[in-house]
């Protein structure tokens, strides 16, 4: 019989890519090209076989380089930008060459003068990281090269990269003359470039008591928020190495950003009063200098690790939202022509969040052309989980849409399952148009699993339970959301959850002031005013029990409750007694 076996061997792979290639083509397309076949001939190639490489892809802007050795990869990489920088001086800034460079080691494919698989993946994923003419080598590659010499290393921490399930630990190759540190670097006008997603540093918290104890609760918290934010997979977040070089020094926050190249920046204080402790926050975008969020908490101090994690956890849920708001605030000012699958879903948010039919049909035009771009980027499919949801239950119980949304959810759940904000919107479609709690909670758990800061969780999952009748844990459930994030865009939910839970419970007053704040924090979401007007009608205040009735109308003027409660996987006994209101109060049934 033929050996039909998989040949594997384990090798160190250099990825590398030419920076601004599209603009320096586009500038420039012959002069480029030939400048890059000259490059190619006269350097790269002659420099990798001197390392004992073999190049075995090549593209446009880019070549994948295989090694026998871990240190030859790095020891050629290196060369290579050193000799690019010197043959590149005298050219103008705008038409420099220059290039990013990743290493990885790992096992890899062999399929004739090809290789595929992990290493060659995460080398790619280590050459993204990298700043233009830098290089970005993996954990195990630093493990074979650290106390080489010549050779010194910032350590970036674990990234979460595309297409790799886990975390890979990444660390920067220090360049330039005689290998200076960053903050040389810096002076000198080096910057890295921004990387292709949001990017936040974490600073050391100021300890405004001077107590050395104080000193161990602050780094220990900043410590924790920045491996909260690390799970956050939609983040790049700079490592806490690289960030505490700055403790014990005034920093600028503008001048932070740039030396990180990163896009916002936390910094915050932390005082201790007696049996008292007040920790400040505040986010800022490095290049504006402009606040995103700032948060004062005051505890008091019982258990100082039960306290940490809880101030930990309430940073995190806080910022979360705000960043994402800012994301959609800076993507907004793009060209449409220029927008790419991140953007668009980023675009698409707002009309996403209006949870009525009309924005909802918009939205799901960006969300279809970012997963055309991006046939697995599981937000998208669970903001069009979402988009279909509200059309379905708000838009006429088409089962088309129902389909839709079940099947968007199942894609995001499969391509996102260590992703917590897509999970809690796949799992809440799931629960509300296929009527499968089991699975909905598993969804949430795991967003819970991944991110346990992740507010929107508890928020979504709030509402299944009131409509599914389990009225004090809806409640609950309310309540942690809008403890980790009492400033979100879905805080109207943990109102309106409440609302439906004490009405359930008969405690009409609560449910009145639960649902008068939903509508307060969500005024254009016709359910809150339609809970409103069964909540009010319940104490005796018909009029505005009417006055509600009639916004729903306006909202959604072809609402009619029945419909609703039919769309729903709804606790009977609470489907009559809001019936009975909404019918008192003169909406159709």
């Amino acid at each position: 019989m033929a050996d039909d076996r998989v040949e594997r061997k384990l090798a160190a792979i250099l990825a590398a890519d030419v920076v601004g290639y599209s603009r320096l083509m586009n500038e420039d397309e012959a002069g480029t090209l030939a400048r890059l076949k000259a490059f190619r001939r006269e350097l790269f190639e002659p420099k990798t076989e001197e390392h004992r490489g073999r190049i075995f892809k090549t593209t446009g802007d880019g070549a994948l380089v295989e090694f026998k050795s871990a240190a030859d990869a790095v020891n050629s990489a290196v060369e290579i930008q050193h000799a690019l920088a010197e043959r590149e001086a005298d050219v103008s800034e705008d038409r420099r060459i220059r290039l990013r460079i990743g290493v990885s080691l790992g096992d890899v494919i062999v399929e004739g003068n090809d290789l595929y698989g992990r290493g060659v993946n995460v080398a790619a994923r280590m050459e993204r990281l990298a700043e233009s003419g830098g290089i970005c080598i993996s954990g195990n590659v630093y493990e074979h090269v650290r106390g080489t010499a010549g050779l010194a290393f910032d350590d970036l921490g674990h990234q979460e990269v595309k297409n790799i399930p886990e975390p890979v630990r990444a660390f920067r190759v220090r360049l330039g003359k005689d290998h200076i540190a960053r903050s040389d670097q810096a002076q000198a006008g080096a910057s890295p470039p921004l990387p292709d997603k949001p990017s936040i540093a974490v600073l050391p918290f100021q300890n405004m008591s001077g107590e050395l104890e104080q000193d161990y609760f602050c780094d220990g918290m900043v410590d924790d928020i920045i491996t909260g934010l690390s799970r956050i997979k939609w983040l790049f977040v700079i490592a806490r190495n690289t960030t505490f070089t700055y403790k014990g020094k005034a920093v600028d926050v503008k001048q932070v950003g740039r030396e990180l190249g990163v896009r916002y920046v936390l910094e915050g204080s932390v005082r201790k009063v007696g049996d008292r402790v007040r920790i400040t926050g505040q986010l800022i975008d490095a290049a504006t200098g402009a606040h995103v969020w700032a948060e004062r908490f005051d505890r008091k101090i019982d258990d100082i690790f039960a306290l940490q994690d809880e101030l930990t956890l309430s940073v995190i849920g806080a910022i979360e939202p705000s960043l994402r708001l800012a994301e959609v605030e800076r993507v907004k000012r793009k060209r449409s022509d220029s927008l790419d699958a991140y953007d668009l879903v980023l675009q698409a948010q707002p009309d996403v969040y209006t949870r009525m039919p009309a924005p909802s049909a918009k939205a799901l035009v960006l969300l279809e052309r970012a997963i055309a771009l991006d046939p697995t980027y599981a937000l998208a499919h669970a903001y069009a989980a979402q988009c279909h949801h509200v059309i379905f239950l708000r838009g006429g119980l088409s089962e088309e849409h129902r389909a839709a949304s079940t099947r968007h959810a199942e894609a995001a759940i499969a391509y996102g399952q260590d992703d917590a904000l897509t999970l809690s919107f796949a799992g809440f479609v799931i629960g509300m148009d296929k009527h499968d709690r089991a699975a909905a909670f598993a969804a949430f758990e795991a967003a819970l699993a991944a991110s346990p800061s992740s507010a929107i969780t508890y928020f979504l999952g709030s509402i299944l339970l009131a409509w599914g009748g389990e009225a004090e844990r809806a409640i609950d459930w309310g309540e942690r959301g809008l403890r980790l994030s009492p400033l979100d865009p879905w805080r109207f939910s943990a109102f309106y959850s409440s609302a439906l839970g004490h009405f359930h419970r008969g405690r009409y007053e609560e449910a009145a002031a639960a649902a008068r704040k939903a509508v307060q924090y969500s005024p254009t979401f016709s359910q809150t005013h339609m809970v409103l007007a069964a909540t009010v009608a319940k104490i005796g205040r018909l009029e505005e029990a009417k006055a509600a009735a009639a916004r729903v109308l306006e909202l959604q003027p072809a609402f009619r409750y029945s419909r609703l409660f039919a769309g729903m996987d709804c606790d009977p006994a609470l489907i009559t007694a809001l019936s009975e209101a909404l019918r008192a109060v003169g909406l159709p049934e």
